[in-house]
This record gives C-alpha cells, structure tokens and sequence, in this order.
C-alpha cells in the first residue's frame, strides 16, 4: 500500500493548514496577493544574502567567508531581479503553483485507491483530488491570462488541496492501521485470539478412589 507522505502523523496536517492559509490570502486578495507573495520571497532573498555575509564575516577564521561571499551575491542578486520583475516571477510561480497541485491531486487519487484495496474510502473521497488536478492544470495552461482570475483559481484549487488534503490523511490513517491489522499480526509471532485455543489438549486422568 502507498503510505509515502501519510507515515508522519503531523505531514499530512501540515501541508493542509499551509494550503488553507495561502488559499485564502488568494482568494481574499486576488488582484495583490501574487505579486505581494513575490516580493516577500525576494525580500527573503535579499536578508538571507545578509545573514550569509555577517555569518561568513565572524566565522571567516574557519575559511569559510569565499562560499558565503557566492552565497550572498547570489542571493541578492536573484532578490533584486525579482523585486525588479515581480509579474515575470509570478507568471513562474504560478506555473510551479499549477504542477505542484496537478502532482498533489495525482498522488493523493493514486494513495487513495492503494488504500481502497485494504479499506474501502468511499467514491466521495476521489472528488477533492480530482477538482484539485483539474485546476492544478487549469494554473498551468492559464487560458485567461495571469490576472485576478488565474489567482482567485489557484486560490479555490488551494483550499480545494488543503482539505482534500486532511481527508486523505484521515483516509490513509485508517487504511495504515487496517493493514497492519490484517498484515502484520502474525509475524508478532503471538497467537491470534482465533488459534489461542489450539494448543489445548486433552488430558486423560483416572480418579483416584479412597479405597481400591
């Protein structure tokens, strides 16, 4: 059974609450929120090629101060470019945006139907990751341009994940505890409350009078 990504009890959770909260910042703010999204990246991009110069600069005893150096020129210059081409960057971004969640969607149908060979989920649970696919493609192919509709899609498709997202979890964790049920039990080595009794013979005795 397909169980990567669902093993860690807190994974699943995670990547829901992330797609919750980036979904409803699109979806609230979808003519801003994009290229808002862009320059905080590229601001991070800029700090991040600061930290790596004063870090490089205290530790420089160690040799270390070439390679953050490279770090930080790279950083920087990547965050002004960014800064200087937000709709360009944005336009990539939702490109990445639109194949991760086609990936997602694809994973999760796959992972469920796994499950449904151990579990059944039920034909409700393939409807979230199917819609989340189809706008995952839909962001990718953007048929009416990069404006606020392509983002308040992706949005949508966001949220669509994210709790597609914690019922896969819920669906997987059930269909993991099933099949170590089923599957793992008797290489334990203890007997199963079935056979428990199986061992027991009968034991032939004679009564012992009090006089013969």
């Amino acid at each position: 059974m397909i169980t990567f990504g669902f093993r860690n009890k807190t994974s699943g959770l995670l990547r829901a609450v992330i797609a919750i909260v980036l979904g409803l910042i699109m979806v609230s703010f979808p003519g801003t929120s994009l290229i808002i999204m862009v320059k905080i990246v590229a601001a991070f991009l800029i700090a991040s090629g600061v930290v790596s110069l004063v870090f490089g600069i205290v530790n420089r005893q160690n040799g270390g101060l070439g390679l953050m150096i490279t770090n930080t020129v790279v950083d920087i210059i990547l965050g002004i470019l960014i800064f200087m081409f937000p709709a360009e960057v944005a336009g990539i971004v939702m490109f990445i945006l639109g194949l991760l969640l086609m990936f997602f969607g694809i994973f999760q149908i796959t992972a469920l139907l796994s499950a449904n060979r151990v579990l059944p989920v039920g034909l409700w649970a393939f409807i979230l990751p199917v819609l989340c696919t189809a706008g995952g493609i839909l962001v990718i192919f953007h048929p009416f341009g990069l404006g606020s509709f392509i983002t308040l899609v992706a949005g949508i498709t966001l949220l669509v994940y994210g709790i597609s997202e914690l019922v896969s979890t819920w669906k997987m964790r059930k269909a993991m505890k099933e099949y170590e049920i089923r599957f793992s039990a008797p290489e334990t080595g203890k007997p199963s409350a079935d056979s428990s009794m199986e061992d027991v013979r009968d034991v032939d005795y004679e009564k012992v009078g009090e006089d013969k």
